[in-house]
């Protein structure tokens, strides 16, 4: 029945506008009281999204401070992490507090588990005024509370790993997932990931490889990213060129790839990514910081023949994949760990 739909997605929770999706509402509402069908989260960390924590960083010109009462604001402002200008938000890891009667996410109270569905339409409390975060990384320290829905998404975090690496290689496991079904379901054999070097980009490679790819390129901005990603060993040829610009990124691929990852955390990829791809492939768009009109355009205005993808989020068993590929590759784990701030 809709009544049924409509609170297993949340809609009760939306404040402003109403009758909108949680992820679409301007206002959610973070009361902790439980619902019949949600569970409550004791919050311990979040992680902001690298496109959403690169804007705020560089609206404040790096003022650590300044970027703590940010976020602070829109959390209490939206009962959400949105950020307003990209969009996007993160994911949190904590320890689920209480489980109302009716809930089927299978989680018990004292579980640690790591969210698996956007801060963007997670209602969310904060209650220590991020006391503990300078506000110079994307992994926060906090305290509070968040709701999750019946459609929610939830991973039991592994006792093999440290927190804040799970919760690094967590942030980004749809982008290891769409890549390996990409790779899987075109027979590709040439990958490019444009932003290799880093977590989702290390991730892709390593996926894309286990998939049957034999032949990766990978892209970054510097010789320094260049040096961290030859030692790591996950692509046959890296190149250094500036993701935002078009010329610069078909001129260091060379010839075009059955498929592109797009994983810079920068707008204005785009074109590259449709330039660095052969009539016929792929491209999937795993980056928030995308303007899908620009991706579309584009490609129409160069009469590219490419199938464009939206890196959804969620592929069935991408928890586990992300994280056994961490596991079980020291390249990813040589790129992936100095990324992270315990």
């Amino acid at each position: 029945m809709p009544g049924s739909v409509e609170r297993a997605l949340g809609v009760h929770r939306v404040l402003e506008p109403r009758g909108v999706l949680p992820q679409a509402a301007l206002r959610l509402d973070a009361d902790p009281a439980l619902g019949a069908d949600e569970v409550r989260i004791a919050v311990e960390r979040l992680n902001l999204d690298a496109a959403s924590f690169r804007q705020l960083s560089e609206a404040h010109a790096g003022d650590g401070a300044a970027v703590r009462a940010a976020v602070l604001g829109i959390v209490a402002t939206r009962g959400k992490m949105q950020n307003p200008v990209t969009g996007s938000g993160g994911m949190l890891i904590g320890v689920v507090d209480a489980v109302g009667p009716e809930s089927p996410l299978g989680l018990a109270v004292g579980q640690r588990v790591a969210t698996l569905v956007s801060l963007t339409l997670t209602p969310l409390r904060l209650t220590d005024g991020l006391a503990r975060w300078d506000g110079r990384s994307e992994q926060v320290p906090a305290q509070g509370t968040a709701i999750l829905f019946a459609r929610s998404i939830a991973a039991v975090l592994p006792d093999d790993l440290p927190d804040a690496v799970s919760l690094a290689v967590l942030d980004v496991c749809g982008a290891p997932a769409a890549t390996a079904r990409v790779v899987e379901r075109a027979g590709a054999r040439t990958v490019v990931v444009l932003g290799a070097a880093g977590k989702s980009g290390c991730l892709s490679l390593a996926a894309a490889r286990a998939a049957g790819a034999t032949h990766l390129t990978g892209l970054v901005r510097d010789d320094a990213e260049a040096s961290a990603l030859r030692a790591a060993g996950l692509a046959d040829r890296v190149v250094v060129a500036d993701a935002t610009d078009p010329l610069a990124v078909a001129a260091a691929v060379g010839t075009p790839a059955d498929v592109t990852v797009v994983c810079v955390d920068v707008p204005g990829a785009e074109h590259g990514a449709v330039l660095a791809t052969a009539d016929g492939g792929t491209v999937v768009f795993f980056s928030m910081a995308t303007s899908f009109s620009a991706a579309a355009l584009g490609a129409e205005g160069m009469a590219a023949d490419v199938t464009m993808l939206v890196g959804n989020g969620y592929t069935p068993g991408h928890a586990a994949l992300a994280l056994d590929l961490y596991r079980r590759n020291r390249g990813v784990r040589s790129l992936v760990d100095p990324r992270v701030h315990p």
